[in-house]
């Protein structure tokens, strides 16, 4: 069974928690390396557009006086580190839930200011946020020196969109971090977990200058940490802050420098005249609203989970029981991921055959009636079960078909790859409930020969999992009005992004996965969207052909459901990350910090 990703049990801290737990905040942010003493001795008056002035006085290396506009003034601890002109710089505010984290350009003295705070209570859409969540307000400016205001700004980009770095921070901790949209960046922890899984959480991405630039993360179904840092391209270098609880609720607030390597660019594919310098992501099938003043902290945030009906196992029974339908009832229902389906094959009928799989697996027996029905049964009963089938050739002699187990409780489906060339077999089981949700698939991959007229299986070779996808980055077309990318992160996971109306890539979320290789070029892929919608998509992608082919398999209020799956692929790019993964030694590690 696929293993859980979203499943974080994370303690609700209310505020009084959070309040006493960030008492210490206020001596300021640790750091492994040694802190700058750039400011220190230095006043600044930074004002922001559409937002606070902050008067600064560094009294030395590590303590600052702040005043925000005419209200009184603060005394804090602070860290600033130095990325060539920039000076990175991070405080809390005594006795409150916000700080600031700034980026100065020296050279320019335009800022970027990242307010932060917890406790925030509701999204525009009328979310509770949990109070551990941290918030964030950017506010663009300057210092002021006394001269004419300039008139450039920091600002929002896509210049990042579709590049992937690792990062080794002086903590220890070894990340990569993918940037595929230009809302949310999708993150491997390297020394933090050792599942091998990416996570996808609400991004920003600002420009400075050709080379260096600013990232945000907020980790909004997780931990609700907030990592930021600055980047220097030209050199591969960040400086950053790192502020929230983590699994174990305990603060984790330090600044930290860091090295990278970039292992990819995807392309974008927006038009070339589109700077990202406002968002616009919105699909172009959603209804078209009048833009509102945006609330302090607004973000687009995907969270699924929360919108999720969880029903118990008896009910998603009751109601297959009332609707259980497969391949969409009639041949003219439209099916949403269907649109550009390969051709149903009858390459199988009037074939019996039995599929033998491994170490106890089940062994299935078959007549195959006709291009829509078959006949099945587990060897040695003597009753046969009529299912209605599709089967497409998804490469030469390469048929993958799919049925349901009627009747079955939970209900069943299998999708079973079958090469009529060499006998081998892979079969996806998979049923409706998982120990989380009784409406939210679960699903197996096992590995069997086939016994046929004509075939002469092997005995020991067989399909096998593979990570000759991971790193891979495809746009899939289910029709000319569905599209989205997937991202093969690891060897585990991966994540789907949906292109807007101007092909900027948007939402994105992320989930296990297994792949399998059936021949050179030629692959099953196998994802359910846990703790999202719950429906796994199990598909043979042929690289060779660029087509995928498949079935969807879901089930809930209105019943359960075996469809079918087909998509166009493009090619994006990828990251060269497969050397990350594998089976290694592994120490799960901390932040070391001084």
């Amino acid at each position: 069974m696929n293993e859980p990703m979203h499943r974080f049990k994370y303690t609700k801290l209310t505020k009084a928690q959070i309040d006493q737990k960030l008492a210490a905040a206020a001596a300021g942010p640790k750091c492994a390396s040694d802190y700058s003493d750039v400011l220190a001795g230095k006043s600044l008056k930074i004002v922001t557009d559409d937002g606070p002035v902050l008067n600064y006085t560094f009294t030395s290396k590590n303590r600052l006086t702040l005043k925000e506009g005419s209200g009184a003034s603060v005394e804090s601890g602070y860290g600033a580190l130095v990325l060539k002109p920039l000076v990175v710089f991070s405080h809390m505010l005594p006795k409150t839930e916000k700080g600031y984290n700034v980026i100065l350009d020296l050279k320019t003295n335009l800022v970027t200011v990242f307010e932060v705070w917890f406790c925030g209570g509701k999204d525009p859409g009328g979310t509770v946020l949990d109070d551990r969540e941290v918030q964030r307000q950017i506010y663009f400016g300057y210092v002021d020196t006394g001269k004419e205001p300039p008139k450039e700004r920091h600002h929002l980009t896509n210049r990042l969109e579709g590049k992937g770095i690792h990062w080794i921070q002086d903590t220890g901790i070894e990340t990569l971090d993918f940037y595929p949209s230009v809302i949310s960046s999708n993150f491997v922890e390297l020394t933090r977990h050792v599942d091998d899984l990416s996570y996808c959480s609400p991004s920003d991405y600002v420009l400075i200058n050709d080379n260096l630039f600013i990232y945000d993360r907020t980790e909004c179904e997780f931990s609700g940490i907030h990592t930021m840092y600055a980047m220097d391209l030209f050199t591969m270098e960040q400086a950053g802050v790192r502020l929230g609880f983590n699994e174990k609720d305990e603060l984790e607030y330090y600044m930290y420098k860091g090295t990278g390597e970039v292992v990819g660019q995807l392309a974008y594919l927006e038009p070339f005249n589109d700077h990202g310098k406002s968002l616009s992501v919105t699909s172009s099938k959603a209804p078209k609203q009048q833009p509102g003043t945006p609330q302090k902290g607004e973000r687009m945030a995907y969270r699924p989970a929360r919108t999720f009906r969880n029903m118990t196992e008896e009910e998603v029974h009751q109601a297959a029981e009332k609707t259980t339908t497969s391949f969409g009832g009639r041949e003219d229902t439209p099916q949403m991921m269907a649109g550009n389906s390969m051709p149903f094959t009858d390459l199988l009928v009037g074939k019996e055959f039995t599929l033998r799989y491994d170490n106890g697996g089940p062994v299935y027996n078959y007549r195959v009636i006709d291009s829509k029905k078959l006949r099945w049964k587990n060897e040695g009963e003597t009753q046969w079960r009529e299912e209605d089938y599709r089967a497409f050739e998804a490469d030469d002699q390469l048929v993958f078909f799919a049925h349901l187990h009627s009747g079955s409780r939970p209900r069943k489906s299998v999708k079973i790859a079958l090469d009529l060339n060499n006998g081998l077999t892979t079969c996806i089981t998979s049923k409706m409930g998982t120990p989380y949700y009784g409406n939210e698939v679960s699903y197996n991959a096992i590995f069997g020969a086939a016994e046929m007229k004509g075939l002469e299986a092997p005995k020991y070779v067989r399909h096998c999992f593979t990570d000759e996808l991971v790193g891979h980055a495809y746009s899939w077309s289910y029709s000319d009005s569905m599209t989205s990318m997937h991202l093969y992160t690891t060897p585990h996971s991966s994540s789907w992004t949906i292109f807007t109306e101007n092909q900027t890539m948007g939402m994105q979320w992320c989930a296990p996965c297994i792949y399998v290789k059936l021949r050179d070029g030629v692959y099953i892929f196998d994802l359910c969207e846990e703790a999202c919608n719950g429906a796994e998509t199990c598909v043979v992608i042929n690289t060779k052909i660029m087509h995928d082919c498949g079935f969807g398999f879901s089930g809930g209020a209105r019943g359960v459901n075996l469809g079918l799956v087909g998509a166009i692929a493009r090619l994006i790019g990828k990251y060269d990350v497969q050397r990350f993964f594998g089976p290694k030694k592994r120490k799960l590690i901390e932040p070391k910090l001084a």
